[in-house]
């Protein structure tokens, strides 16, 4: 009760609200028969607008005199969960942000977003309704849909791999300067990143499930409905077409092309463009069938050499 009290002395300093009817909601809260209103009164002007975002809920002004909170500019603690919200964040009312997470300034949550602790959304990043971040997970320059299930660990919208050689013969760094975008109904295993685009943004599609430690490197553009199994890794710039499977630990070069409805074996290396919808294996990958006859031809060749020793 003590603690409502304090949030409505506070709500009073920053809302324009009659001093007569907080005066009411006071001596309400003397009164324990009264709790129940004076807390649905107080989770009515929880919620105040701004000229950024319509829905914001903090548990308290953050000012060094109560609560022993410190306001860290303009970071407070949310209302819903404990965690750190920037006062410029446009967060639903319905979001959960866990204590130890930090929502940065000018990010984006929907209705219903859980933000798990140690969970870190920077600035301008946009999470869609539903949507569930696990623990310690990292966005920044990115965009994630509606539904989506971000696993503990994820990184994604960090800088991409990419260096040249200067003229003085030192490894210099290519600007990555554009995002990740991440579609609806999409999963993503835990510890696998996802990078940020540099000549194009970064796009997983609709429905695509990503397994855990995947990586997905700068420019990628993969479909709808994908899946990619453990330690699958992308290099830049590739394009996948929509209901692709990578079995566990596939790799694809750079500036390959995947034609839509392929299925890639395990531990398989694409080297070039597969243009032909189809199962496909190896190491450079082929087709499946072309891949069985060279396993079959080295299995023989094996057995006579075993024999002629």
């Amino acid at each position: 009760m003590a603690y409502l009290v304090r949030n409505l002395k506070l709500l009073m300093t920053n809302c324009s609200f009659s001093k007569t009817l907080a005066s009411q909601i006071f001596r309400k809260a003397a009164n324990p028969e009264s709790s129940a209103l004076l807390i649905i009164t107080f989770r009515n002007f929880s919620a105040f607008h701004s000229s950024t975002c319509s829905y914001r809920s903090f548990a308290s002004t953050a000012v060094k005199s109560d609560n022993r909170m410190v306001n860290h500019q303009g970071f407070q603690e949310w209302s819903s969960g404990g965690g750190l919200c920037h006062n410029s964040a446009c967060i639903d009312p319905t979001a959960v942000v866990e204590i130890g997470a930090v929502v940065h300034p000018r990010a984006t949550l929907g209705a219903n977003v859980h933000v798990g602790s140690g969970v870190v959304v920077g600035p301008s990043v946009t999470v869609g309704h539903s949507t569930t971040l696990g623990y310690n997970v990292a966005l920044s320059n990115c965009s994630v849909g509606d539904l989506c299930v971000i696993h503990s660990g994820v990184c994604i919208g960090q800088d991409g791999f990419g260096f040249f050689v200067d003229e003085h013969g030192n490894m210099a760094k290519k600007p990555q300067t554009l995002y990740a975008r991440i579609g609806n109904h999409v999963e993503i295993g835990a510890n696998s990143c996802v990078d940020r685009g540099s000549w194009r943004d970064t796009t997983i599609g609709d429905y695509t499930k990503i397994d855990n430690l995947v990586q997905v490197g700068h420019n990628v553009i993969i479909g709808k409905s994908c899946i990619l199994c453990g330690q699958v890794g992308i290099a830049g710039s590739v394009t996948i077409g929509d209901y692709v499977t990578f079995g566990g630990r596939v790799a694809v070069r750079d500036h390959v092309s995947i034609v839509s409805k392929v299925r890639l074996a395990a531990n398989s290396l694409v080297t070039k463009d597969i243009k032909e919808p189809g199962d496909y294996g190896g190491f450079p990958a082929v087709p499946v069938q072309q891949w069985r006859r060279q396993m079959a031809a080295q299995s023989l060749n094996c057995k006579k050499d075993i024999k002629s020793s």
